[in-house]
């Protein structure tokens, strides 16, 4: 049993929760009612198995910098209680099942955004911006943003400007979400030679940034509305939410505390969760403002 412990813990079983829960609301939002049980059950399968192989390959790349770093010095490569054999493997096995799962009874295309996915998350950003550039979250964040893609392709089979506009939420919220755990954790990631953005510019520049992306987040999140896609319901909640969001990121200019960072990351959290829970309550309850929206684009 502690074997698969150690096993689960190279899936990231939080992070990749929360994907997955982004990238079944995208099934949701794509279509009308319930989305079809094929692309339901085994496109969750298939996207769950193509993060976690992910997370995986992000241990194994980063091994050298999770044994110097406190928050990942538990993860089993870090430990020895796996060696980078194993976890090659069992990350390419899990790499190698969610692309079969998902060509064999989903569909090429949510297979290909899917890959692209998992490259961009544990190739370009782990073994590359992570080291190379201070902006290495903004720009790698497209690897985490894509789940809803992926969720709507996998029910519909075509990419649509909706499904956009839910990675452009992600892909915004990245920035104020990881920068905020950065500031809290820059003593680690300056152990590691990590140049994140409180290390190479300092916690009052990051902080700034926060906000401004905070700000950007919360005009983002009107597209749904203004586009159509979304109602009254939504609207409520994502300027209740982005309210909150705006008051913590301001209120980190100047913080009560050295953890007040960690409640700005654990509220970003909830923040996206509960946004995509609105988008997903509007979906069912209320008809758009806007009654009509852009054509899907199809594949192949």
């Amino acid at each position: 049993m502690s074997v698969l412990h150690e096993y689960l813990l190279l899936t990231k079983p939080r992070i990749v929760a929360l994907l997955v829960f982004c990238a079944v609301i995208g099934m949701f939002l794509a279509v009308p009612g319930m989305p079809p049980w094929r692309a339901l059950v085994f496109g969750t399968l298939g996207i769950w198995l193509a993060s976690s192989s992910a997370a995986a390959f992000n241990q194994l790349i980063d091994q050298r910098i999770d044994k110097v770093m406190v928050r990942t010095a538990h993860r089993p490569l870090a430990t020895g209680h796996l060696n980078a054999r194993q976890v090659f493997v069992f990350a390419l096995a899990l790499g190698i099942a969610s692309m079969l799962v998902l060509v064999l009874w989903v569909n090429t295309l949510t297979a290909v955004l899917t890959f692209a996915g998992l490259i961009g998350y544990a190739v370009i950003y782990t073994a590359f911006l992570k080291r190379a550039s201070p902006q290495n979250i903004v720009i790698g964040g497209l690897a985490g943003a894509i789940p809803p893609v992926l969720g709507w392709t996998a029910v519909t089979g075509a990419l649509h400007p909706y499904a956009l506009q839910l990675c452009l939420i992600i892909f915004v919220w990245t920035p104020p979400h990881f920068w905020a755990l950065a500031i809290f954790r820059r003593d680690d990631y300056s152990r590691a030679q990590v140049p994140m953005l409180p290390v190479t510019h300092g916690v009052v520049f990051t902080r700034w940034h926060i906000l401004f992306y905070t700000v950007l987040l919360v005009l983002v999140t009107l597209l749904p509305v203004l586009t159509g896609m979304s109602g009254l319901v939504y609207l409520g909640g994502a300027a209740v939410l982005g309210g909150a969001f705006l008051y913590y990121a301001v209120r980190l200019l100047n913080p009560p505390d050295e953890l007040y960072a960690m409640k700005v990351f654990s509220y970003s959290i909830v923040y996206l969760m509960a946004l995509f829970a609105f988008l997903l309550v509007d979906h069912w309850l209320l008809p758009p403002l806007v009654p009509s929206g852009p054509p899907p684009v199809p594949f192949g």
